[in-house]
Parts: C-alpha cells; structure tokens; sequence
C-alpha cells in the first residue's frame, strides 16, 4: 500500500521533502497556509538580498540560472529560483495552498506504553500499523476543516516566521502607552513596497534589534527619510556582521567551512585523538578570530561607532548570528541618516520610548519590532497532545532534543526539518531530508531511544560551549561538514566527498559535494 507523508510548509524545507519523498515511491501532501510555495521568501522587504554566496545557498541538483550573475541574489531572484525548482520537479500538483494546519493527534497506544518503548514508535520502524497520524487542516477560502489520515508527518514550519516574538512590558508600559504605531518587522514585510515606504516617509523611525531584518529596515528608512528624520536603531548586544565574505582578501569558507577548521572545534562524539587535537590547535582558533574580526573592524570602522562585540567572532559563527551588512550601512550612521542606541532594556511612553537607565524618551512616531519569532511555541502548538507538546520542548535548560536535528526520540512517525540552523539553510535542509528519505525508503534504522538520548545530549554540551546563552538556536554552522557526515554515514555514503588529501582537508564542503550522481560510496 502507497505510504500517505504529510508535509506541513512549502518554503524551502517543504519542497525537499517532498521532492525526496515522491523519489522513494511515496505520496505527499503539502499543507501551505500561503498562496504561494517560497515560505520566508513569499514576504521580504524590497532591499532584501541573499544572506550567503549562492554557491552555497543552492539545490545540489538544480542550479542557479546563468541569468543571475550576483554572488548575493536579490529577493526576487531567490523567490524565481525556489519556485522554479518545485516548477522543475513537478512538486506543485502535491500542495494545498490557502491551508493550515490547526493541528496534528496520533492516534495510536495509549501514553503508558508509548513511555515504555526502547526503541522509535516501538520497534524503531517510521512506519506503525498500530498509528496513524490525524491532521487537521482550515481552509482559509471557505472556512471549513478537514482531517486527513495519514501514515508519517514532516514539519517544516521553520523558526522565522508566523508568530512573531513580542517583548513582554510592565503594565501601561508597553505599546499602549505610545501615541504613535507600533509593528513588528513581519508586518513590515507583509507591506507592499509603496505601502511600506509611504509607513515610514517623513517619521521618526525607531527599530528595535540588530540583525538582518533591523538592518535592512534602517536603510529603507534612509531612503525615504535622509538626515531630517535619522532612523534610531535599538541594539542589545554587538555582533560580527560581516561585509562580504574575503576578510583581507582571503575566503571565509578556506576558514570556517572545511575539515581543517573543525580539527579545532571540539566536537560531539568526537575520540581521544580528535579531542587532544583540537586542544592542541585552539590558539590557532583562536588567531582565526582575531584575524576576520580585524578585518570587520577595519571595513566597517567598528571602533569608531562603539560597536566592537565583546565576543568572539567564532561564537557569532557557532551561534548562526552573522548577518551580512548592508552595503553603506555605516556609511549613513556616519551621515547622520542612521543613530545606534545601544539598549539593554526600554518601555513605551506617550511621545516615544525610554531605555533602561535613562531619564529622557527617544522621540518617535513608529516603532518596528525586529525582535525576530517564536519558532519553538508554533512547532509546539502544532500538536494537540500535551504529552508531545512537552516532548518537542524539552527541558528548560536544552535545546529542542532532535536526533540528527531531525526526530524527537520519543515522537513516532514524525520529523522536524529546518528548524536547526547553518551556514545555509537551504542546503543542510536537502541533506536531512535526502537522510529522512533513506530512513523511510529503510535503508538504516535508527538506535534506540537511549542512545539517540545520549546522541542529543553530547549536541546540546557542544553548543553551550561554543554558543553560550545562544544554545537554543540549535545552530551547527561551524561544525556542519562533522554533521553531514554522520549524515553520510547512516546512509551508507562515503563522508569523504573530495578528490585528494589536500583537497579534502582544506576545500570548503558545499551542495555540490553531495550531488545526488556521486551518492553512492
């Protein structure tokens, strides 16, 4: 009987898994809330750009047109080239648009005996023929709901989008309190381009945050408003945002994306030798550093704007919190069209908004919330049962526990994919579900709940170490070659993708080393 796989989203994620399940003989049904496949790439802000090179930010087996000569497309090239990829390989005939999924039940043994597995959904198989999974899906045209039986579910909601994450303010101390427009950054992109520039022309402007969207947004408002009306741009904390990706002529991936560079990272899982050796190489890490951040502060004159991190640039990079600046960013700051204010905290009054620590308000007439989305309360409220709301949560103290960043141990016939972030989204994601694909299509099977357990905990100790408080973004940039391999590994592919020694140790790895022709070891 042909397999029903649910797949919740059609933005990058979706359309992946769906083109990799139909290959192994599957039948997919895409949910997609929106008119359109492309997820984040649907809304964006008219001067949004690719966030890395697209030699990196591709489908292994479907390359870029030749008509787009930029090394960072556009948003609208990006949106053209993702919808010609589900053009290309038929995936649109698999959608639902205009539909949500309100939620998801299975339906299956009673939560005491699901307690008592050792191994995945019982006996360690993605498929049960003790449980279905019930989707219930709202048409958003005419109002009405459908369930749909199916025998596996995919999500692929993504972290950066649909429910966007609000600062919490004491009582008559939050939006209310202002007499003028309080968005969030969402709502900002939702705009068309003329609307959104009408929004902003002629205000004062204050957005709240510092990476890409709070970036891109600054410059919009420098080019409706000049230096009559300078945007305020709130900042907790500095980051390593970079301008391009050559710090003193030299490419960030011979630094960062290679096998050379992760012998100094201590890794999960990693042996006696490996350890010693990264030990032995961290001040080389640490000298790898120092080299990019100078290079950062000397293009983008840091120093001078009091905008120096107190961190270091690997932990930006471990943290997935590098943004690529905005050409002549600093540029307008210096002209005076851009003002950084530095806020560890603010409230809202009648007239504008008043930082922690500080007596007199910053004037304004419209404050944008670039404060980024609550990616782990939507995945969580995508399941009816509290038991596995608590179990995609983890605990407090542990970032969402995924095996392989994929499958919650104790979730059967289900899996998360793009909800951990890389070096580039796009192609960590083709990877988990070309791994997702053999899972299903039974090439290897998947060890038991223990172990999987110990598996996420040695993940979770990694990035505490490298990423700090900023854990819980589940970031694997600067460890994604280790990744890919036991990727490969569970697959049966040989993780060796390059031809020769040195080659192999020190080419940045990227999409085309896992095209689909070379797959097989």
């Amino acid at each position: 009987m042909e397999r029903q796989v649910a797949i919740v989203g059609s933005g990058i994620s979706g359309l992946l898994a769906c083109k990799y399940t139909l290959s192994k003989g599957f039948h997919p049904i895409v949910f997609e809330s929106q008119r359109s496949v492309g997820g984040v790439w649907t809304q964006t802000l008219e001067t949004t750009r690719l966030q890395t090179p697209k030699s990196v930010y591709q489908f292994s087996d479907f390359p870029w047109p030749s008509s787009v000569t930029d090394d960072f497309p556009n948003q609208h090239d990006v949106f053209d080239y993702v919808k010609a990829y589900a053009q290309h390989f038929d995936l649109l005939k698999h959608i639902k648009f205009n539909t949500k999924v309100a939620g998801i039940d299975y339906e299956g043994p009673p939560d005491e005996e699901m307690r008592s597995w050792s191994l995945w959904g019982g006996t360690g198989e993605p498929f049960s023929s003790k449980g279905k999974w019930k989707v219930i899906v709202e048409d958003l045209e005419s109002l009405s709901t459908e369930i749909y039986l199916v025998d596996f579910v995919i999500i692929c909601v993504g972290r950066f989008s649909g429910l966007p994450n609000i600062p919490e303010f004491p009582p008559n101390k939050g939006p209310e309190a202002f007499r003028g427009k309080v968005i969030h950054s969402m709502d900002y992109a939702a705009m068309d381009n003329e609307k959104a520039a009408e929004f902003i022309k002629g205000k004062r402007v204050i957005v709240v945050g510092f990476q890409k969207s709070a970036l891109d947004i600054a410059m919009e408002c420098t080019f409706a408003n000049g230096v009559e009306n300078p945007c305020t741009v709130f900042y907790r904390t500095a980051h390593w945002n970079v301008p391009d990706y050559l710090p003193w002529g030299f490419q960030l991936g011979y630094m960062y994306f290679n096998r050379f560079s992760e012998l100094m990272v201590h890794k999960p899982g990693e042996g006696l030798l490996l350890g010693l050796l990264a030990t032995i190489l961290a001040p080389l890490r640490w000298s790898y550093s120092k080299f990019v951040e100078s290079d950062i502060k000397r293009k983008l004159r840091l120093a001078k704007h009091g905008m120096v991190p107190t961190h270091s640039f690997l932990h930006d990079i471990s943290s997935c919190l590098i943004s690529t600046v905005p050409e002549k960013f600093y540029d307008k700051v210096e002209e005076g069209k851009i003002k950084l204010k530095k806020a560890p905290g603010f409230c809202f009054c009648h007239n504008g908004v008043l930082v922690e620590g500080e007596a007199t308000p910053v004037g304004a007439d419209v404050v944008i919330l670039a404060t980024g989305f609550k990616g782990e309360k939507k995945l969580r409220d995508i399941f009816v049962s509290q038991t596995f709301q608590d179990y995609i949560a983890g605990s407090p103290d542990a970032a969402m526990p995924l095996y392989r960043e994929c499958i919650q141990p104790h979730i059967p016939e289900l899996a998360v994919i793009g909800f951990s972030e890389s070096v580039s989204n796009l192609y960590i994601s083709e990877m988990r579900c070309r791994w997702l694909a053999e899972l299903l299509d039974g090439t290897f099977k998947l060890p038991s709940i223990k172990e999987m357990e110990k598996d996420v905990t040695k993940w979770d100790e990694y990035r505490k170490r490298y990423s700090g408080k900023n854990y819980h973004r589940k970031c694997i940039a600067a460890l994604h070659v280790w990744y890919n391999d036991q990727l490969c590994k569970d697959m049966g592919w040989n993780p060796r993708r390059k031809k020769g020694f040195f080659a192999e140790l020190f080419e940045p790895y990227g999409p085309l080393d896992y095209v689909p022709s070379s797959a097989a070891s």
